[in-house]
C-alpha cells in the first residue's frame, strides 16, 4: 500500500514544531493525523481522494485541521470508541463512526487496521498498511531521543505494555508523529523500554536513597539540563512513580514517596 507522509508546521508544542500527517492509498485515501493545513498537503488530499479521516490520539499537534479537511472532503471522521466527547472537544467536530481494535478501514486496494496502543495518551492508536505491513506509532516511538509519557495523561505502565506489543509484532518499518521513518522497529523499540525501565531504576534509587518529594525525586533521577523541558520531565516521573506504586515498588500518596 502506498503511505505518503507531509512534515508539517504546528503551533502547538511538538518535537521540533512540526507533526508527521499520513495518507494512505488513494481513490479512497486515509488521512492520518491532519495536525495543520499546507498548500502540500492540500495538493495531496486533493490527489488521492481523501474519504476518511482519523488520528492517533486528540493532542493539539495531531488534530488542528480535521475540521477544514473533513468539511472540505466530505469525508468519513473516526473515532476512538468511547472517547467521541474528547475528539469533538479537541477537533469540533463529531465523528461519523467509531473505530476499536481491529476495525479496518478501506485504503486504495487494500485496507488499514486500527491497532490499541495506549500509554502516551489514553485514546492512542496505531494503524496498520495491511496485514504484514508497517505501522503509523503516533507518539509511540521516535528514531532518536524518547516519548513524553507524562502523568495524569500518561500511563507508563500501558506505555510499556504497547512497546513490547509492537516488538512482538515486528512491523517492517514503524511511521512516527514526529521525525524520520524508524527502519529498524525492533531495536528501536528495544532502547525505548530500556530507557524506560533505566529512569525507573533512577526513580527508585532516588526515592531508596531518602528523596520524597517530586522536586527532590526529579533532581536526583535526572542528570542533564531540564531547561525549558522541566514540566515535562515531572510529569514523566509522576506516571514512573504511580507505575511503581501500583506494583508495589514503593508507596506514593501523589505528593511524597518512600520506600515500601
Amino acid at each position: 500500500m502506498e503511505i505518503t507522509c507531509c512534515s508539517v508546521p504546528t503551533t502547538a508544542r511538538a518535537p521540533d514544531g512540526r507533526t508527521n500527517v499520513y495518507v494512505f492509498g488513494r481513490d479512497p485515501a486515509v488521512l492520518l493525523d491532519p495536525a495543520s493545513r499546507t498548500s502540500e498537503l492540500d495538493r495531496l488530499v486533493r490527489d488521492r481522494g481523501v474519504e476518511h479521516v482519523l488520528v492517533t490520539h486528540t493532542h493539539p499537534d495531531h488534530v488542528d485541521a480535521v475540521e477544514e479537511y473533513a468539511r472540505e472532503t466530505n469525508a468519513t471522521v473516526w473515532a476512538r470508541a468511547g472517547r467521541t466527547d474528547r475528539f469533538r472537544e479537541a477537533t469540533g467536530v463529531g465523528p461519523d463512526r467509531v473505530f476499536v481494535e481491529g476495525t479496518a478501514i478501506p485504503a486504495g486496494d487494500g485496507r488499514v487496521e486500527i491497532l490499541e496502543t495506549p500509554g502516551h495518551a489514553s485514546d492512542h492508536v496505531g494503524v496498520r498498511a495491511g496485514a504484514d505491513g508497517p505501522i503509523c506509532c503516533g507518539d509511540c516511538a521516535v528514531a532518536e531521543g524518547s516519548v513524553v509519557v507524562g502523568a495524569p495523561e500518561g500511563d507508563m505502565r500501558a506505555y510499556l505494555t504497547t512497546l513490547r506489543r509492537l516488538r512482538a509484532m515486528t512491523p517492517p518499518r514503524l511511521y512516527p508523529g514526529h521525525g524520520p521513518p524508524i527502519d529498524d522497529p525492533g531495536a528501536t523499540l528495544e532502547r525505548l523500554i530500556a530507557h524506560r525501565l533505566e529512569r525507573e531504576r533512577r526513580i527508585r534509587r532516588a526515592v531508596d536513597d531518602g528523596a520524597r518529594t517530586l522536586a527532590g525525586i526529579l533532581d536526583a533521577a535526572y542528570e542533564k539540563d531540564l531547561t525549558g523541558v522541566r514540566d515535562l520531565a515531572r510529569a514523566t516521573v509522576l506516571a514512573h512513580l504511580e507505575k511503581l506504586a501500583v506494583e508495589g515498588h514503593l508507596e506514593f500518596d501523589g505528593e511524597r514517596a518512600r520506600p515500601r
